[in-house]
């Protein structure tokens, strides 16, 4: 049993470091200035939860064997400062979790998209053959039990690869320090422009990734992706590279099936991103043992990560989704699946700009075209984000000029918003919601 402190233990990754660390039986504390849900609920459910937001120093005593430091810290963080006066060994998150795997395989699944979800097919099926692994995701997965899996049997841990920083006194995205056995390369597209002020700055965080595999390890790449091809004809002579596809597949009656070597294989997911996921994770599957024939038997029963296309309704012939689309290529092929999944239908597509790439004026261009293929285009943003952000206030014509899109409605009023979704409601209709924020908490069923 050891002691562990979570400096900023409210995050998404680093409160379920916590959860995880507490249930293999070792003493946990930790400080947040802000814990919002699901954390907050989540930690209190495992008592974790601290009596009071805010920063106290008098935590940080000799006897706390790890500190961890998670990214929302600041560099003057007062509790940092006395575990550097004290001595304590500190961990960022990305360096602890990579000094558990130390001994493992590791596979790494790093890409502007599809991580949690490549990453969530990969546990799916391995907890299937009852392989068991360790890992890290990003979100809630269906049927993986929390987001963070520690142990000191499993001799695989599947990461996902997130390029974000590692923390306030170390600049390295966190996929930098898993120095993947296996890695995953799902696509490119600029993000985290607040970090990364030029595409060329953020593509060469995958460069140094794929440069940081192991000797003679492997790297599954989607060939389809323009970029990611570019950065594997840089990459290392001694790793084998496997390509992979959009495979053959139909779609009958809403539902998509695979024509595979196995025969057709029914899906409970569809859209071509996911098709490509699906590559990704059977090829990732493949380097761990796992033919074709158990890898399909297997993803049929896959039903997609939270809020990644998740269904959250549907009522005669209105259907409604839900995606953690936000960044313009993954808001361009969101709408682009619905669209192909259900062409007969009216779309309804209804974006939040909430991050602080999305509500940067000289990102907005980079949203062009993205909304075209639905026939109700929607945007809503909070002004309160922005000023949060510290940003400029978006003006409604600078952001349909930005998309590119004449008929897009842009509403700073969530309910406003609701209000004209439920007026272009018709007998068949597909409304799909795309945030990773929560549309100031409006009901969306």
């Amino acid at each position: 049993m050891k002691r562990y402190h979570f400096i900023a233990i409210g995050g998404a990754a680093m409160h379920n470091l916590a959860i995880a660390l507490h249930k293999n039986g070792n003493i946990v504390t930790g400080s947040d200035d802000y814990i919002f849900d699901p954390a907050r609920s989540n930690l209190a459910a495992h008592s974790l939860l601290p009596a009071r937001e805010g920063w106290f120093p008098e935590k940080l005593t000799t006897g706390i064997d790890t500190v961890i430091l998670g990214m929302h810290a600041r560099i003057d963080n007062p509790e940092l400062k006395k575990a550097r006066e004290q001595g304590l060994k500190i961990f960022s998150f990305p360096e602890f979790i990579y000094e558990h795997s130390v001994s493992k395989t590791r596979i790494v699944v790093g890409g502007s998209h599809g991580k949690t979800t490549v990453a969530g097919m990969i546990l799916h099926v391995m907890n299937a053959c009852n392989m068991n692994p360790d890992y890290l995701l990003g979100a809630s997965v269906p049927g993986i039990d929390g987001n963070v899996k520690l142990s000191e049997k499993a001799q695989l841990m599947i990461i996902e690869g997130d390029e974000y920083l590692t923390s306030p006194i170390d600049p390295r995205p966190k996929f930098h320090l898993y120095k993947p056995h296996v890695a995953v390369l799902t696509g490119i597209s600029w993000d985290h422009i607040n970090v990364f002020k030029t595409f060329d700055d953020y593509k060469k965080q995958f460069e140094i990734f794929t440069e940081l595999i192991e000797p003679a390890g492997k790297l599954i790449y989607c060939e389809q992706d323009e970029e990611v091809r570019s950065v594997i004809q840089q990459s290392r002579h001694d790793i084998v590279k496997m390509p992979y596809y959009l495979p053959k597949h139909e779609i009958r009656n809403g539902i998509t099936f695979l024509n595979t070597s196995c025969g057709e294989i029914k899906l409970d997911v569809f859209g071509n991103h996911n098709l490509l996921n699906i590559e990704a994770a059977r090829l990732a599957c493949e380097t761990a043992g796992i033919d074709a024939p158990t890898f399909y038997k297997h993803i049929a029963s896959w039903k997609g990560a939270y809020n990644r296309l998740t269904k959250i309704s549907e009522e005669g012939g209105l259907t409604v989704f839900r995606d953690f689309a936000h960044a313009p290529s993954k808001v361009e092929a969101t709408i682009a699946a619905v669209r192909q999944q259900f062409p007969a239908h009216k779309l309804i597509a209804c974006l939040e700009l909430h991050t602080f790439s999305s509500l940067s004026e000289e990102f907005l261009p980079h949203y062009s075209g993205s909304m075209n293929h639905c026939d109700v285009p929607l945007l809503y943003f909070s002004p309160h984000a922005v000023e949060l952000k510290k940003l400029a206030m978006p003006c409604e014509k600078d952001i349909v000029k930005g998309f590119a899109n004449s008929h897009l409605q842009v509403f700073t009023d969530a309910l406003l918003m609701q209000k004209v979704v439920q007026e272009n409601i018709a007998d068949k209709t597909v409304v799909l919601y795309m945030s990773s924020g929560d549309f100031e908490g409006i009901s969306l069923a």
